[in-house]
């Protein structure tokens, strides 16, 4: 998954048109367009977030423990540092994250 980066100019421009919009300054169209937008970009967290689970939901039933059960022993430095232990706590941090942004996103609409 690559991560894109957004030009300091296009970075200003979304800021001034979600001012607009919270102000709500801005006509039906652009506030209709931004609401697809955030939609889209929801859509794509929620896909993103899916994916993950089920690479967790994988590890679980691999080493037979839930995910939580899983970070807390890891984090304690119960279980040392294997590939997979590492790329399952990163899975788990990830997936907390875009739950985060998820949670954010619905609190907002």
């Amino acid at each position: 998954m690559a991560l894109q980066t957004v030009p300091n100019k296009r970075v200003k421009g979304v800021r001034w048109l979600a001012e607009l919009y919270k102000n709500r300054q801005v006509d039906a169209a652009t506030a209709q367009t931004l609401n697809k937008l955030v939609d889209l970009e929801t859509s794509r967290l929620r896909l993103q977030l899916e994916d993950m689970e089920r690479v967790m939901a994988d590890y679980e039933r691999q080493y037979g423990m839930k995910s939580a059960d899983f970070f807390a022993e890891f984090e304690a430095g119960k279980l040392g540092d294997r590939m997979d232990y590492m790329e399952w706590s990163g899975l788990i941090q990830m997936a907390a994250d875009l739950r985060k942004q998820l949670d954010e996103l619905a609190a907002e609409g």
